[in-house]
């Protein structure tokens, strides 16, 4: 890889103990083999979102919003609640994409990715994080998809994965990102 993308990613969870959390500390550690640095943007002091701020975005807010825009591409790691995203994810979402003109994610190379307990991984609230992406003008990697079964033991809490067969998946996913985040940034000839 000629050229280290700086990628910021989200976790849709605020829970400490978050098993999407630690997917995150697994993708940083991997990341740099796929020339990726990763950089988590923070999503729990973010207020509600609410048309009454656009006149004055609030200042957490607003560094969201600037952190999104100044990454290179994103990646989403969603948990699945109720068949969906998770409340705090969708409102960071709806935060970044606001005002009216004033998109953060528009144009800019996106990913998704999700565990769960659950042997379907978060295979539904990733349909519908795809769909918010879609709307909200973001270039999604479509292939390959990545939804981790996270069995008791197979990442630890400091992100290290214990299953060769997984960190090969994730890197190759990494590496998936790397592509398409070059791709879209390209300009078209």
């Amino acid at each position: 890889m000629t050229t280290t993308y700086d990628v910021g990613f989200v976790v849709g969870s605020i829970s400490s103990t978050s098993i999407n959390r630690r997917l995150s500390k697994a993708l940083v550690k991997l990341a740099p083999q796929a020339g990726l640095n990763l950089t988590e943007i923070p999503l729990a002091d973010l207020p509600f979102y609410s048309a009454d701020n656009d006149g004055a975005i609030p200042a957490e807010a607003a560094s969201f919003k600037k952190a999104i825009e100044a990454s290179d591409g994103i990646i989403v790691i969603t948990p699945e609640y109720n068949r969906s995203v998770p409340g705090v994810l969708k409102n960071a979402l709806d935060t970044a994409s606001r005002p009216w003109g004033q998109n953060s994610f528009a144009g800019k190379p996106s990913a998704v990715i999700g565990a769960s307990i659950g042997a379907i991984g978060t295979a539904v609230a990733q349909q519908h994080l795809r769909s918010i992406l879609s709307f909200l003008a973001s270039p999604e990697l479509s292939q390959p998809e990545a939804y981790v079964h996270l069995r008791e033991g197979l990442i630890t809490d400091d992100g290290e994965v214990t299953d060769e067969s997984t960190t090969e998946f994730l890197l190759s996913w990494l590496t998936a990102v790397h592509t398409h985040i070059a791709k879209t940034l390209s300009p078209v000839s």
